[in-house]
């Protein structure tokens, strides 16, 4: 079941950053900012994982998403992506990925996303971001 996040998700989402993102987790403070703060949007797949958007205008950023090692794999993701782009208000949503996560890639460019720009040395660990667009208007690639 996916659901819009509240604070109370807060520490279960700062949990999931550290032990998926390391380095570059967000803090309690900016978990709280991105689930709550004005122009954002988040939902949660209960103890699965979550999804975070932040809209500037017509253009929407995916600012994360993560689910947790066992329930990868499963759907998860996709249903998390699939609410946000049908959940989000504007013209397109971009994102950066990590050059280095080729399956975090693969799985944008299946839902519709394009290479757009890079991002040299972006991430802690000196990969570049790929940045990505897709159109929100068409929706996921999956469901056309």
């Amino acid at each position: 079941m996916i659901r819009p996040a509240t604070s109370v998700d807060v520490p279960f989402v700062v949990g999931l950053e550290l032990a998926i993102f390391g380095a570059d987790a967000w803090t309690y403070a900016m978990v709280e900012e991105e689930l709550t703060g004005e122009h954002r949007r988040a939902w949660i797949a209960e103890g699965a994982g979550y999804v975070v958007t932040m809209r500037v205008d017509d253009v929407v950023d995916l600012q994360r998403i993560a689910v947790t090692p066992p329930h990868r794999r499963q759907g998860v993701a996709r249903a998390l992506l699939e609410t946000a782009m049908a959940g989000s208000e504007g013209d397109r949503m971009l994102l950066e990925v990590s050059a280095a996560n080729a399956s975090a890639i693969a799985f944008y460019a299946a839902a519709g996303f394009v290479e757009i720009d890079r991002r040299l040395r972006y991430y802690q660990d000196g990969s570049d971001a790929i940045v990505m667009r897709a159109s929100l208007k068409e929706g996921c690639s999956w469901n056309r």
